[in-house]
């Protein structure tokens, strides 16, 4: 036996756009600026911080950061520094 909704009841999927325009409404109106110019740079500031995340993400790579280890072990001790040298 499957269970009908209630023919009052609303579905999330409904309200997320809803609930987004709305938020974009507010915010126009608070910044005095036209509706797509919010959400144009919602968009492009949404774009910056997925490029920096992914920037972030391949320099925290495991085998990146063990290959850059390994390198500088190699370096320091196939070129042992000497008496006021800097590694």
């Amino acid at each position: 036996m499957s269970t009908q909704p209630r023919p009052g009841t609303v579905k999330l999927a409904a309200i997320v756009p809803w609930l987004l325009s709305l938020a974009v409404w507010m915010l126009a109106r608070a910044l005095n600026t036209p509706e797509p110019l919010v959400h144009s740079s919602g968009v492009l500031l949404f774009a910056q911080v997925q490029a920096a995340e992914t920037r972030a993400a391949k320099s925290l790579c495991p085998f990146r950061l063990l290959r850059q280890l390994r390198a500088w072990l190699r370096k320091a001790f196939t070129h042992p520094a000497t008496k006021g040298e800097l590694p």
